[in-house]
């Protein structure tokens, strides 16, 4: 049987560990030992940024997509695939040694992605981008964490709150789309997502192609007048 084996790790924000593993071939995240990310469940990633750019296939000059979290990269090479080859991508990451994991090339993760011309990656905090940010987006992308809580950074948390909304809701376009993540469903933060102005739908995706546990994503839209 081949082992786990400990790659690299790091400590968020937070004072917890972060751990790199790899088993197989298949290459996970931990934060304090809970699996955060794998390379092998990605499915529903990739799903949601579809979702999110869908409205930018047809008669979208310029996009401008933000993604809040590289993770492996499979968000973000879905949206690019999607979009067209004037399209910018911003990709913030809050963790550093998350960027440095995916370059590795022994890795094989989103390095590729990364060198997309259309992409730029930050190292920081998606709020502080956000924040100076008012009308620069036609879709913003939210996979930081498990779900509209703070499991990786407990001030991961802001981003979801009636005022994290608000401030999202500013950054986009007229016509501009909110996409988020979560490993659960979670109506009360429907029902805070439909009280700040979007227009709401809920959609499943299985973390395979084929199958596994079900990924809820929750898609915000607004209108033209804001």
């Amino acid at each position: 049987m081949k082992k786990t084996i400990l790659l690299d790790q790091a400590t968020t924000p937070d004072g917890r560990p972060m751990t790199l593993h790899e088993h197989d071939g298949v290459f996970m995240i931990r934060i304090d030992g809970v699996e955060l990310m794998s390379t092998r469940q990605h499915h529903s990633e990739e799903k949601l940024a579809e979702l999110a750019c869908g409205h930018l296939q047809a008669g979208s000059s310029h996009a401008r997509v933000l993604i809040g979290g590289l993770g492996f990269g499979f968000t973000l090479r879905a949206a690019l695939g999607t979009l067209g080859p004037d399209a910018a991508v911003v990709v913030v990451e809050l963790m550093p040694d998350v960027i440095r994991w995916n370059e590795k090339p022994e890795c094989r993760l989103g390095a590729d992605a990364m060198a997309d011309p259309r992409v730029e990656v930050i190292a920081g905090d998606v709020v502080d981008l956000l924040k100076k940010s008012r009308g620069q987006f036609d879709a913003i992308i939210l996979d930081v964490d498990n779900g509209a809580s703070g499991l990786t950074v407990a001030a991961n948390s802001r981003l979801y709150s009636t005022s994290g909304l608000a401030m999202i809701r500013s950054a986009l376009r007229p016509n501009g789309c909110l996409a988020v993540w979560s490993a659960d469903a979670d109506p009360a933060f429907v029902e805070r997502m439909g009280q700040g102005g979007f227009a709401v739908t809920v959609e499943r995706a299985r973390t395979h192609a084929t199958g596994g546990r079900w990924n809820t994503l929750f898609i915000g839209r607004v209108g033209r007048h804001r």
